[in-house]
């Protein structure tokens, strides 16, 4: 596997980790919903950050683009499809966070729901698709331009902030396992 796509694949699967969190956290809704609440805006800024910032990020601004210039019908077909859900992600985000303040925990736990879904079909599409596509596109000096305008752009937006969320989904997880 390439380097470059390696990078895309480790992220899912540390925002994949977090979606299962999401998956667990419904339980506190009745034991605990100053907990349940906390814990759900926890994930908005996981999701915001990680998943948007650093993950979304990296593929609107570099491999889509680049993707594109390859083979210009990917950009009304499979690359609009992401893009697209990449825009529903983050209306998803703002409804999630727009039940939390109403304290509306229910439909905040039904759109985490669908958020959770959602997601994991659109990982789903680009681990085994775009990605696949993006390695047989792309020679290996391309790869590696592509590696470093990657590597560059987690430099620029925070290699230790990444991190840093990373282990918040971690520790979100684990402290979900712990509550049940």
């Amino acid at each position: 596997m390439d380097q470059s796509m390696k990078i895309l694949y480790d992220e899912h699967e540390i925002i994949i980790n977090a979606i299962d969190a999401a998956g667990s956290v419904k339980t506190l809704i009745e034991k605990d919903p100053a907990l349940y609440e906390k814990t759900v805006r926890d994930l908005i800024v996981f999701f915001r950050n990680y998943a948007d910032k650093f993950h979304h990020h990296k593929e609107e601004e570099i491999l889509f683009p680049e993707m594109n210039k390859k083979n210009e019908l990917l950009a009304d077909g499979i690359i609009k499809e992401m893009f697209d859900n990449h825009d529903e992600f983050r209306s998803m985000i703002k409804k999630i966070e727009k039940h939390l303040d109403e304290k509306n925990y229910p439909l905040a736990e039904k759109q985490l729901e669908k958020y959770g879904e959602e997601l994991m079909n659109h990982i789903a599409v680009e681990n085994d698709e775009v990605f696949q596509m993006a390695e047989s596109l792309f020679d290996g000096s391309e790869l590696e331009k592509i590696l470093g305008r990657f590597q560059d752009c987690d430099r620029e937006l925070g290699d230790v902030r990444k991190e840093e969320l990373a282990e918040m989904a971690r520790s979100i997880r684990k402290n979900l396992l712990f509550a049940e």
